[in-house]
């Protein structure tokens, strides 16, 4: 029945006794002679009464009312609690005027028979004010009091009926932090124990002697103490229950009531001990003085109630900690202390200087009790009432402390520590970081974000077009399965590197799941026939996963192959070639796609006890690749458009983060309600990002200002995170904003509204532009399948190579897509995702590549009619050039481009004494780099560079590797038109060339070429992937990584940018499988080292017996060398004669 208890009637205060009375009229209310914070009213309900809510009301007709105060609760009028909401805040909020009514609702019915109201803060232009209102009903229970050695036992004397879940319920108050509270027993020696220990709930599950997991029917029942009948000890076998149990029920029993019936299931035992008093009278020279005190932290500020003795006299003083459990320290100094002088707890008086008192210390935050002088307990309400001694800043009667270590706010494992007025997170050891251990120390990931799931360690396979994340199992090796006749089945277990819930994550977010399935068989049957009982199976998916019989690469629940998805089979009447059951080894293999039965958890092989049967198995990794969720995204193109999904529920952490581009100024992004509370992230200013909340403390808002503008249509990262000490904001790389939480206020966000993306519930300043990759703590929210279902709002975002198109290299044309972007390489002498990867070959003396482009039009039929074009992507007054190569041969014709009108155009390595030089010929004119770059001549050619050497070419400019540029100024009328064809090594047809040019071009090329392009052909590049094109092949062409830069290239930091490039480099992805080949791989590196030592120290000798002889040679040829003919260029000076023994391979980087 539900009933309020109304005073609206000035209150009497007698003492601190409260007398209320109620008059007929009903006008007025309380209000104090003082207001100051040491008044409070109390309520006596005269019995113990659920209490659910509390109204607050201003005195009436007046300018009285409270605007804050504290509840606080009790069952005897003494040793109060107070009413804490979210386990923190204490205060309530009270009135705005005299006439509201404001009530508050309790999260948690409070049970008490005594209501105390403190006010904290009222009106400032009037006084204390209230009327009040309690909200409840009656409460009935059953008590027990436990004297320490006393309990209760409860035996089942017969099997109940089974049940999916038993219960047990009780309530407790104890000044004990140890104790016993229950010991249950079930069947074969099972138990529950149900433990107090240092002020912690401990719950202990003892397995039996079947040592399984589910605890069996009840036995019997202990409570209070450990009455044991089985084989196992007690948790705690001498820490007994000394306090009250409330409403103690097993199901539906109460246990309370039967012993009070005298029920023969429920015994109670019950033992007396001698009381005697611990402290003797002492003499008035020697005084005694005991107290216990509490306060939070670890050790004796650990939150629990410790003991202190202090005994001194003239000339000895001891003080004992915690009795028999403490220690005792003793010393022999003079203190002239009586029972007259003066004592100070806590610390001493702050109003005015004491002789008497100084603190050596801090002052004392904690709760003192059971306060006692010379063996006399301190009455401490007559010092509350200032009848004994003084007091300031004291709460008497009550303990405030706040445990803010229970239950924890750290996440992800965090330790809790804790000091009088806040709480720290320890997340060392965790993985995260935070105030509250909510973000991963490590690079944010697609798969879990801020989630439960803790970091590990997985492989990335980065060599290939996708980034593959492989996970790995216990056994990807081959397998091999002997016939047995003892044995029916084989069955393999897979147990993977990653826990599952990582496992999960991957294979749900991934765009693309596969894992390898094989099975090689010699008379050894798959799935035998498509209607009988498979002899073979596997397990697959997460959790327990399901039977599967279907192989890789058929369809699910097809019980068939790949080869019988496509039809060829080797017998055409099965559909696997193992069913076949041919007496030759055979297999059946292919690739499992299907998400939702991945990945492979064990496998069954039958059919292997006949005679001669033999089998084989392998299932690879799992591998996946893609991020379905990287690219969602939503375009909004209306102020008034918005998205809507459910209620963001971020009581406690709540972390946000999103990419957005636009080119408006302001705008909302996220936006949602509660009744007062609020979440809020927008676009303020073009250079400003805010992000706002309330959870009832007021607002707060944490503001990023940029030094760059954020409407410039590209992408920028917003990042937002709220808990319960601090707020962050991170807008792109800027620096981290951050707004502390108030100390001891509201810390839950309850929200309930929709959470709007985009826009606002009102349809005001909604967001103009794109948003995509939202994730609300670690979650994904799906906006485009939202997108296709709201007006206004248009699934994926255009223009995503306005922020990304840079990425596209080496002239590679970034191309728009729906979910992001692609590079599009065909112009570019590269391929790769990015045109990063070079396209390099390997060419002999007698290999030639051709690219023939297109005759221009009617050019056979007149052949003085030039057209004004020639090819779409050819100039009339300039070409480009560039290509990277490597080779010991001088001279070679790196590349021929010739035309319809038997011009030409060369570009060749020369020699020139002992320099090696790149010149460019054309039909009307030669000419070569200066003899003046004596620099890059001299060191990009010398005989050991181990490098590519890196050429760019534009008509009237030449650059060598990362050497200045040279500039040359033609004739404006030097034109070469109608290019008919370009040849890459060997030119087998000379027509038009002069004799020396024709020579040098017989030579061909031998050595490495990469990265050819001219203007927009990259001839190379066709040959080798695409040789559908215009190109022909004659002679040995080999691709290869020769274009790859070694380590020691000087420009391969600028030129280069794969660490797969990396000569000698251990590749973690090697799977397990190889792992037993790692020892044959060590004996042949030493063999290797040894001989390329070898090797060298030959070398060496040879080049130095090779300088000795040169140094002759070139002195006998300067005397004979005429003066005037030293810097004259000559194509045919070293064409008659080869290399000479002062030559070594040369490697250069064009």
């Amino acid at each position: 029945r539900h009933y309020r208890v109304t005073f609206t009637a000035v209150v009497t205060l007698v003492g601190l006794k409260i007398f209320v009375t109620v008059p007929c009229a009903g006008a007025g209310g309380w209000s104090p002679l003082i207001s100051d914070r040491y008044q409070w009213l109390e309520v006596d309900l005269g019995r113990r009464t659920q209490i659910t809510a509390v109204a607050t009301q201003g005195r009436y007709g007046s300018s009285d009312w409270l605007t804050a105060y504290l509840l606080m609760f009790s069952d005897t009028g003494h040793n109060w609690r107070q009413h804490r909401q979210e386990d923190s805040l204490g205060a309530f909020p009270g009135n705005s005027n005299a006439d509201t009514v404001v009530q508050y609702k309790l999260q948690q019915p409070v049970i008490a028979r005594y209501l105390r109201l403190i006010p904290l803060d009222w009106n400032p232009t009037g006084r204390i004010g209230l009327r009040l209102e309690i909200y409840g009903c009656r409460y009935t229970s059953d008590v027990a009091s436990f004297d320490g050695s006393s309990s209760l036992v409860y035996r089942v004397n017969r099997r109940p009926s089974w049940t999916a879940m038993e219960v047990i319920s009780l309530k407790f108050k104890t000044l004990r932090n140890s104790g016993t509270l229950f010991h249950a027993e079930g069947q074969r020696d099972h138990s529950l124990s149900l433990v107090l220990e240092k002020g912690k709930l401990l719950l202990y599950h003892q397995q039996g002697r079947m040592n399984e997991c589910e605890f069996q029917f009840l036995v019997q029942l202990s409570v209070a103490a450990v009455r044991s009948h089985g084989l196992q000890k007690p948790i705690l076998p001498n820490r007994n229950f000394h306090g009250c149990l409330e409403n103690l029920l097993y199901g539906d029993l109460k246990l309370i009531s039967l012993a009070k019936q005298n029920n023969p299931q429920v015994t109670v035992l019950v033992s007396c001990t001698l009381c005697f008093n611990m402290f003797k009278k002492h003499r008035h020279d020697n005084l005694s003085l005991k107290c216990a005190y509490m306060l939070p932290g670890s050790s004796l500020n650990d939150g629990q109630w410790h003991s202190v003795e202090l005994h001194f006299s003239q000339d000895h003083l001891s003080i004992t900690v915690d009795k028999d459990e403490g220690a005792t320290a003793h010393t022999s100094v003079p203190l002239p202390l009586t029972s007259e002088s003066h004592f100070f707890f806590g610390g001493c008086p702050s109003q005015g200087s004491s002789k008497e008192c100084r603190n050596p210390f801090k002052v004392f935050q904690g709760c003192m009790r059971l306060l006692t002088l010379d063996g006399q307990l301190v009455d401490l309400i007559k010092v509350q009432q200032r009848l004994l001694g003084n007091y300031s800043d004291l709460q008497i009667d009550m303990c405030g402390i706040v445990d803010r270590c229970s239950p924890s706010l750290c996440e992800h494992g965090g330790r809790c520590t804790q000091s009088w007025s806040t709480f720290h997170c320890n997340c060392s050891s965790s993985g995260y970081r935070g105030a509250t251990c909510h973000s991963s120390m490590y690079e944010k990931s697609y798969v879990d974000g801020s989630g439960p799931i803790r970091p590990q360690l997985i492989y990335c396979n980065m060599t290939e077009g996708s980034t593959w994340m492989v996970i790995q199992h216990n056994n990807t090796e081959f397998t091999t399965v002997q016939s047995s006749p003892e044995i029916n089945q084989h069955v393999a277990h897979f147990d993977y590197s990653s826990e599952e819930p990582l496992l999960a994550a991957i294979i749900r977010q991934s765009e693309h799941c596969e894992q390898e399935l094989s099975y090689h068989c010699r008379k050894s049957r798959l799935f035998n026939t498509h209607e009988g009982t498979p002899f073979s199976w596997w397990v697959g998916g997460l959790g327990e996963g399901q039977i599967q019989t279907y192989w890789g690469g058929a369809l699910p629940d097809s019980r068939q192959c790949s080869c019988g998805l496509q039809d060829n089979c080797l017998d055409s009447s099965h559909y696997c070639n193992c069913d076949a059951d041919f007496d030759q080894w055979t297999d059946d293999s292919g690739l499992l796609t299907l998400k939702e039965t991945l990945p492979v958890r064990s496998l069954v092989l039958g059919d292997l006890q006949r005679p001669g049967s033999q089998a084989a198995y392998r299932v690879g990794p799992l591998r996946c690749h893609g991020d379905k969720n990287f690219w969602n995204a939503a375009f909004f193109d209306k102020e008034t458009s918005y998205l809507h999904f459910p209620t963001f529920h971020g009581e406690l952490n709540a972390d946000i983060s999103f990419l957005f581009k636009t080119t408006s100024s302001s705008g909302v992004f996220l936006e949602n309600l509660g009744i007062k509370d609020f979440i809020r992230i927008e676009l303020s200013s073009s250079s400003e990002v805010v992000f706002s909340f309330d959870v009832g403390n007021g607002p707060l808002e944490v503001r990023v200002q940029t030094s760059v503008p954020l409407n410039d249509d590209r992408w920028h990262s917003v990042r937002a995170e709220r808990n319960v000490k601090e707020a962050l904001l991170r807008v792109d790389d800027f620096p981290t904003a951050t707004q502390e939480a108030p100390v001891d206020g509201l810390v839950h966000l309850q929200l309930n509204s929709q959470l709007f993306i985009g826009g606002t519930a009102s349809r005001q300043k909604g967001f103009l532009g794109c948003i995509r990759s939202l994730q609300l703590n670690g979650v994904t929210l799906d906006l485009e399948e939202r997108a296709k279902i709201t007006p206004g709002v248009r699934p994926g975002c255009p223009g995503h190579c306005s922020s990304y198109g840079s990425l596209c290299q080496n002239e590679g044309r970034c191309v728009e897509k729906t979910n992001g972007f692609s590079c599009d390489c065909g112009q570019s002498a590269f391929t790769g995702a990015f045109c990063h990867q070079e396209v390099s070959a390997t060419f002999q003396s007698m290999t030639s590549i051709t690219y023939i482009l297109k005759e221009p039009y009617e050019l056979s039929r007149n052949a003085s009619a030039l057209p004004s074009y020639i090819y779409t992507d050819i100039t009339l007054r300039g070409e480009s050039i560039s290509l990277s190569f490597r080779t010991s041969q001088s001279p070679a014709l790196l590349l021929h481009v010739s035309s319809f009108h038997r011009e030409y155009l060369t570009l060749l390595i020369n020699k020139q004494g002992k320099d090696s030089q790149i010149s460019i010929s054309w039909s009307f004119l030669t000419w070569m780099l200066p003899q003046k770059n004596k620099m890059y001549l001299s060191i990009n050619f010398t005989l050991e560079a181990p490098y590519l050497t890196y050429i760019i070419i534009v008509i009237m400019m030449f650059q060598i590797d990362q050497n200045s540029r040279e500039d040359f100024n033609l004739t404006s009328d030097v034109e070469f038109n109608s290019v008919k064809c370009l040849i890459l090594g060997r030119v087998r047809e000379s027509d038009g060339l002069d004799s020396e040019l024709a020579e040098f071009a017989s030579l061909g090329f031998t050595g490495c070429l990469s990265g050819v392009r001219f203007n927009s052909i990259s001839p190379l590049k066709a040959a080798l992937l695409h040789p559908d094109s215009p190109v022909t092949v004659t002679g040995p062409l080999l691709q290869s990584s020769c274009g790859f830069s070694s380590s020691e290239n000087p420009y391969a930091a600028e030129t280069t940018h794969s660490l797969s490039d990396q000569p000698g480099s251990v590749d973690p992805r090697q799977p397990l499988v190889n792992a037993i080949k790692s020892d044959s791989a060590l004996i042949g590196g030493v063999i290797a080292v040894v001989i390329f030592v070898t090797v060298a120290v030959l070398a060496v000798m040879a080049r130095f017996i090779c300088i000795r002889k040169e140094t002759y040679q070139n002195q006998d040829v300067k005397e004979a060398q005429p003066e005037e003919d030293s810097h004259e260029f000559q194509l045919g000076s070293q064409a008659d004669s080869p290399s000479g023994p002062s030559e070594n391979h040369k490697e250069y980087f064009i």
